[in-house]
């Protein structure tokens, strides 16, 4: 199972009044985590696009908050795919702070091909199965 890290600074524009930061900033970051995730396992978000037309939205996305951040926080964002489906994966993100667990999320996205008329969903090809850390043996997938 590969994780990857992202790390960054609470910045004020991330904080609300009472200086906590905003709860949808963490679906912003999980997004953020993701093609930093995509980038660090070789395959840029950019490139997919426009040399395959294939990009993966979002299907859902949860997070669950245990302790507030602050602005100038320290954070890192570990990102692991922790499960995949024949078209869609699923990356969890854990948010810490000083080694503290801050929140987690996840996001589940499909693998889409967008050179036709319509988005259409396709298979996740194994190089990317195996860029992700997933193995696959008999159609069943399975995490290193």
């Amino acid at each position: 199972m590969k994780k990857i890290s992202y790390s960054f600074k609470v910045q004020w524009s991330d904080t609300d009044a009472a200086g906590i930061v905003f709860f949808a900033n963490f679906y912003k970051w999980m997004d953020d985590a993701t093609h930093n995730f995509l980038n660090k396992v070789g395959l840029k978000p950019s490139e997919l696009y426009e040399q395959k037309k294939i990009t993966y939205p979002l299907l859902e996305a949860q997070c669950q908050f245990k302790s507030p951040l602050k602005f100038e926080d320290e954070v890192t964002i570990i990102s692991t795919v922790t499960d995949a489906s024949n078209r869609a994966f699923k990356l969890t993100h854990d948010f810490y702070e000083n080694n503290r667990l801050i929140a987690s999320g996840y996001t589940w996205r499909a693998w889409t091909d967008f050179s036709g008329p319509a988005p259409k969903a396709i298979p996740i090809p194994d190089d990317v199965r195996e860029a992700f850390g997933l193995k696959t043996a008999n159609s069943k997938v399975s995490i290193n």
